[in-house]
């Protein structure tokens, strides 16, 4: 390959080379020595590295026209469906004892191209918090890749020197749009790890003696969040020991919020069955209503009962950046603790999540660390405390802060409100005209950029009291979903919540939307659901 910026880097006896050949466009290839890595043909075990080389370049230009140039293209299907068995005998996923060559390895690329969901393709950006592919998240992927092969493992600073300091400039940062301006933190493996982080160093902040003598030093705990809350909060309190049956789930209003005076009733029920209230969750963007908790109440009761209080805002803590809708999340500044997903509304690339702590006396690592000698030596001839792998559950860990440092680096702190503030936008523009059509109706008023929402097939319009109207009207969402998959239009998920029947849940992302990619939303319920 060749290019005006093509240059080599060496390493070893490996060369990894970088081409620009023109704005749009870029590769990545990576040649490694020929006596550490080969690709396995199942013959003599070994391809050699030119062989590699080639492999790798041509891989790369099919996922980039596959995750990037199709995924754009209106004309393409967001899923090329197919059912379960007709697939694996396409994919041919079972293995063998011997490898393949290099043009049927170029097929299995193509192939889990073709047959996986495109998530990046508008209208399936409607369904969930999945990210866009831009160049700033691939750039980022390669070079982690490219890091990877380094063994580079953000742990200590020695082996990780620019993503440890990395990592500490975005946590910092993070925490300054908090409201912190000290704190600690550590980039986890999604917002599910980064809640169970933040019952784990609750727990011993309450109760510190748990880590070396275990849970039967301890009484019988009680974790508090909503009805609406996170699943996480549940699978938490099992991993830990806690036990799903001492997560108390405080009841919400129609818009999904927790009511605060629900929250103290079930503190005092708690404390009558003998239980010790020390961790409420609050949420700041739920995962069906994007409601966000009274965040400042919850604050006022976790501080009168001395319990660490936890925001959630893995979903909507990303408003921060907005001058124009931080008052959401008013009051966050009052945790203890925060989960936020740069990866959901900043659309950093999955994964990218982060644990942030208001504390300044390491409760993080004094919860965490094993001491582990071998590495964290404490005589070494720099800042030990720079070497932030003790303080992670994990051992290897990636350098996700990289995602969201290069990204932020390219659109800056305005660009990232910008895409706040246009989903927003986006969002009530497609309030307003789905308003205005018969048969579609809200399901709650949004306050986030999730819009849920029913379609009522004109079978069913002014049928309202009949007795079997909620029955029909379940099943109205689940065939449009499978109508859309099928055909692969559109990809928008349902579910029933707290008494109401199955809706659709509209999940408003991309700065690339506007308003006719919306009104083909709209077109497309209609006419799959007008015969219902």
């Amino acid at each position: 390959m060749k290019g005006a910026g093509s240059k080599r880097l060496p390493f070893g006896h490996a060369v990894h080379r970088w081409s620009f050949h023109n704005p749009g466009s870029w590769e990545f290839v990576e040649v490694l020595p020929q006596s550490k890595c080969r690709m396995s043909n199942g013959v003599n075990g070994h391809h050699n590295s030119s062989e590699g080389e080639l492999f790798l370049s041509e891989a790369f230009k099919v996922i980039l026209e596959e995750a990037v140039h199709k995924a754009t293209d209106v004309k393409e299907k967001v899923c090329e469906w197919k059912d379960p068995e007709e697939l694996r005998v396409l994919m041919d996923l079972e293995l063998g004892d011997h490898g393949e060559s290099h043009q049927q390895l170029l097929q299995r690329v193509r192939d889990i191209a073709r047959y996986s969901v495109k998530t990046s393709k508008w209208p399936s950006k409607l369904a969930r918090s999945f990210e866009e592919p831009n160049l700033n998240w691939l750039s980022s992927s390669c070079i982690m890749r490219y890091m990877v092969t380094q063994s580079s493992n953000s742990y200590t600073y020695e082996v990780a020197p620019v993503f440890v300091l990395m990592e500490d400039v975005v946590l910092r940062k993070l925490r300054s749009l908090v409201g912190w301006s000290e704190g600690d933190g550590i980039f986890c493996p999604g917002g599910s790890v980064s809640n169970m982080y933040a019952m784990n160093v609750a727990r011993y902040w309450a109760f510190p003696q748990v880590k070396t003598q275990g849970l039967w030093t301890v009484p019988r705990l009680a974790v508090f969040t909503s009805q609406e809350s996170h699943y996480s909060m549940k699978k938490s309190a099992a991993f830990l020991g806690i036990g799903t049956e001492n997560v108390y789930h405080v009841k919400v209003d129609e818009s999904g919020r927790m009511i605060p005076e629900d929250l103290e009733a079930k503190i005092v029920h708690a404390k009558s069955q003998g239980a010790v209230p020390f961790f409420v969750n609050a949420t700041a963007g739920t995962t069906v209503q994007g409601a966000f908790d009274p965040l400042d109440r919850i604050a006022d009761i976790s501080e009168r009962n001395g319990i660490w209080m936890h925001v959630d805002a893995a979903w909507g803590g990303s408003v921060v950046f907005s001058k124009k809708h931080k008052h959401l999340i008013a009051g966050m500044e009052r945790a203890n603790s925060c989960t936020w997903n740069p990866h959901k509304m900043l659309m950093a690339g999955l994964q990218c999540s982060v644990f942030l702590m208001r504390d300044t006396t390491n409760l993080l690592m004094h919860c965490h660390c094993a001491n582990a000698t071998y590495l964290f030596q404490q005589d070494k001839f720099y800042d030990m405390s720079l070497d932030t792998g003790d303080k992670s559950i994990q051992c290897g860990r990636k350098v996700d802060c990289l995602k969201l440092w290069l990204m932020w680096k390219a659109i800056g702190a305005q660009g990232l409100a910008n895409r706040v503030d246009i989903a927003f936008a986006s969002t009530r523009y497609f309030v307003e005209e789905l308003k205005k059509r018969e048969g579609f109706q809200v399901v709650s008023e949004p306050q986030f950029v999730n819009v849920c929402f029913w379609f009522i097939p004109p079978s069913l319009r002014g049928k309202e009291n009949s007795p079997d109207y909620q029955e029909k009207l379940a099943k109205v969402a689940p065939v449009i979903k499978e109508r859309m998959v099928k055909k692969g239009s559109m990809m928008v998920g349902y579910q029933p919540l707290d008494g109401r029947v199955n809706f659709f849940r509209m999940v408003i992302l991309s700065p690339q939307l506007n308003h006719s990619d919306l009104d083909f939303f709209l077109d497309e319920v209609e006419r799959l659901g007008n015969d219902l």
